[in-house]
């Protein structure tokens, strides 16, 4: 967050016979810089949901693997759908246009995707042709940022900000906003291995990334805000419905499901909640560190968390945190590793995958948590989650997608790039 304001004073000088009588009247005005939201219409917003030609990636976010096609967040504005059944030649087929996007799950052939406040269901069965077929409204928290202006959501959705200059007689604290604009959900993605998906085997792969808020277990829909875990049941698919809201702490994150538990990154923490019955999760223990961004991933005995420093988690650390979770009500830091600026991650066996952030793609051998070992490094280029499946890699970040080789995890190799267009 920055916080803005600047005076100006401008006070006139008092002649010169006045001196010991004082102004006759107090002129002087200030001048702050403020920020005025911006509105989308609701009616714009609930019409908003559009399918085109593919698109250029221009700012790519969260990752969504779906049967043989891979689908693409384009933060706020939409998801790219890229056909993805020859690896090495990616197709771009389709953009689907959904104001405020950022987050997704897949399950059966439908689209689950945030539009701003609103959660909206779109048929994929053929991604050339997608539509809308379900809608819940205002289910999601209204962007009511503190800028000092006021905010009025009759009018429709906070979009964005506009600069103003604004004159006051008296000197005034004009609040806080976020230096990026609203936030739209979260920067932030879900888990990359086979354990995240419904099923693993074709035709009904469905895996999101590391940095997911998103995620679908046993016809429930899991989704996060700032705070509060909302669940939707797809009893009918065609229209989720919500089901539950479990509070579970300020500035969770990411949300990780492994087998009959889900784990939930905060900036504080990593929560583990008993998933037993998917309509009813129960909070099992937590697991507190440094204030910092966090997504986690876990398989039967470890969790894998990273923790890094961004744009609204600067006070915290760069590294990877090791947790032993064989007894889940007591999880205990095994060793903490250094990294450079860790965003998603992914484990496969004990194969460990890290964006690092500027740093590129590290690879390690994780079989002894204690001292592990890099196989793999691929600098040159900004990572920000990964999708591990099988023998392929696929790597997003600010640079584009990447897709690798993993077959021989001392030598990954790139097989194909989709670079952004500004």
């Amino acid at each position: 967050m920055k916080r803005v304001f600047s005076t100006l004073a401008l006070g006139l000088c008092c002649g010169a016979a006045l001196l010991l009588s004082g102004c006759l009247e107090d002129t002087t005005r200030y001048t702050y810089i403020e920020y005025e939201p911006q509105y989308l219409s609701w009616d714009e917003l609930r019409a908003g949901v559009k399918n085109g030609d593919g698109q250029d990636l221009k700012e790519p976010g969260k990752i969504w693997v779906y049967n043989n096609y891979l689908l693409i967040n384009e933060y706020g504005k939409g998801i790219h759908i890229i056909d993805n059944s020859n690896p090495s030649s990616p197709d771009n087929v389709a953009f689907i246009t959904i104001p405020g996007n950022v987050d997704m799950a897949v399950k059966d052939g439908i689209l689950y995707a945030d539009s701003y406040v609103d959660l909206v269901a779109i048929e994929l069965n053929d991604p050339r042709n997608a539509r809308e077929v379900g809608r819940v409204e205002s289910i999601f928290p209204y962007p009511m940022l503190n800028s000092g202006a006021p905010i009025d959501p009759e009018r429709g959705v906070i979009i964005g900000w506009e600069e103003v200059e604004v004159t006051s007689d008296e000197p005034r604290n004009r609040g806080w906003w976020f230096e990026d604009g609203p936030i739209l959900a979260d920067d932030n993605m879900n888990r990359p291995s086979r354990a995240n998906a419904e099923s693993s085997s074709q035709p009904n792969l469905s895996l999101g990334g590391s940095m997911a808020r998103f995620t679908i277990i046993n016809g429930y829909l899991y989704t996060l805000d700032l705070s509060d875990m909302q669940i939707f049941t797809l009893s009918d698919p065609l229209n989720p419905s919500p089901w539950a809201k479990v509070n579970v702490g300020w500035q969770i994150e990411t949300i990780f499901p492994y087998k009959d538990k889900l784990f939930i990154g905060s900036q504080t923490g990593m929560f583990i909640f008993d998933n037993s019955n998917p309509a009813n999760p129960q909070l099992v223990s937590e697991f507190s560190h440094a204030m910092s961004c966090d997504p986690v991933v876990a398989d039967d005995n470890y969790a894998y968390v990273t923790l890094r420093t961004g744009t609204r988690c600067n006070r915290g650390q760069n590294q990877l945190d090791i947790i032993d979770i064989r007894n889940v009500h007591e999880p205990k830091l095994v060793k903490t590793y250094l990294m450079q600026n860790p965003h998603g991650l992914g484990v496969v066996d004990n194969t460990l995958y890290i964006c690092d952030g500027e740093a590129g793609l590290k690879v390690f051998d994780a079989s002894d948590k204690n001292d592990i070992r890099i196989q793999s490094h691929v600098p040159g280029f900004k990572t920000f989650d990964i999708i591990p499946l099988g023998a392929l890699a696929i790597v997003v970040g600010p640079d584009g997608l990447y897709q690798y080789d993993t077959r021989d995890a001392d030598n990954v190799v790139e097989i194909s790039k989709i670079p952004i267009r500004s």
